[in-house]
């Protein structure tokens, strides 16, 4: 009986992990009989877990959702994840997140060994949350359906609504998710446009599974970060301005990676490039990015004009009117 129950543990364990499973996956898995775990899958029934088989060389078995929640299996580190992060959730503007996720986070830490309540605790006291919770209201579910198929790599089809207002039908293959910028993001390659895209979850809706599975494009955590971090920068700012630069639209392109989207061809084989900030120091920042030797011009309007002009002004005396060296002080 012993070894029948820890198998029929380690079986839910596999189907909690994965949302699908060949029958022979799991045998190799267990070291048993595909004859076996159809009778363990029938226990698993019998314990109220909703677990649906399909026939055939693609099917198997997927652990589904039923008329209520059955226990769940964690191990120490799931356990301690879902702690914290139910606290952090509390803080954030989730549709009816804080009293949900209280609730929740009473029942585990009720069950929590004294130990694993001492990580949670110490872990979540060092954490930092985002600035969420002063951005846009994100439904929980949304996230919640993201957040599986970013895990189980399946292609995702929903509705998206630009910062303009264009409604649009999307299938992408969902990669992560990010808070940035007092919002959360979806990074996704875009099956229609062939790239990489990042979209605004509080904007995306009517979210539906496709059950195709994909393959991972390549992209390291710093490529997904910038690409993230270059999206929040598009969003509109206090201070914003053309760079019109004397290169062409590859050209620049080349140099600027990442930074260059929106940019487009402008007269003359130049490129016009929209960039912005929260003030006149960071457009300068933009600014400085353009290559040594290459012209620009702006219509950075006044009176950020007047201010980058006396920073930079400023800037050009302190250069070239070095202080004393401190000698005798």
């Amino acid at each position: 009986m012993a070894d029948t129950t820890e198998r029929i543990l380690a079986l839910l364990n596999l189907l909690q992990t994965h949302r699908h499973w060949a029958g022979r996956e799991l045998a190799a898995r267990l070291a048993v009989t595909e004859r076996t775990v159809r009778r363990d899958i029938d226990r698993l029934r019998g314990l109220g877990y909703r677990v649906t088989s399909a026939p055939g060389v693609e099917g198997g078995y997927r652990l589904a959702p039923g008329n209520a929640l059955p226990p769940l299996l964690l191990n120490d580190d799931e356990a301690v994840t879902i702690g914290i992060g139910l606290r952090l959730a509390a803080t954030q503007r989730l549709v009816d997140g804080p009293h949900t996720t209280l609730s929740a986070l009473a029942k585990i830490e009720q069950v929590l060994p004294p130990q694993l309540r001492a990580r949670v605790n110490a872990l979540a006291a060092a954490i930092r949350p985002t600035a969420v919770d002063r951005g846009s209201v994100v439904s929980g579910p949304v996230l919640g359906e993201l957040a599986l198929a970013c895990r189980d790599r399946e292609r995702l089809r929903f509705t998206y609504v630009s910062a303009a207002g264009e409604q649009t039908e999307r299938r992408v293959e969902p990669h992560v998710l990010a808070p940035a910028d007092r919002h959360w993001y979806l990074l996704a390659w875009d099956l229609d446009r062939d790239d990489w895209r990042t979209f605004r979850v509080d904007r995306l809706s009517e979210v539906a599974h496709t059950h195709m599975r994909f393959e991972p494009r390549p992209i390291t955590p710093e490529e997904a970060d910038e690409l993230i971090f270059v999206s929040t920068s598009g969003v509109r700012t206090k201070v914003q301005a053309d760079i019109v630069i004397e290169m062409s639209l590859h050209e620049m392109t080349q140099w600027f990676g990442n930074w260059s989207r929106g940019a487009s061809e402008d007269a003359d084989g130049r490129t016009r490039w929209p960039a912005g900030g929260n003030d006149v120091r960071e457009m300068m920042y933009a600014m400085s990015w353009v290559p040594p030797g290459v012209g620009y011009q702006t219509d950075l309007a006044e009176p950020h004009r007047s201010e980058l002009r006396e920073i930079l002004e400023r800037m050009v005396r302190a250069l070239g009117d070095p202080p004393p060296s401190g000698e005798g002080a």
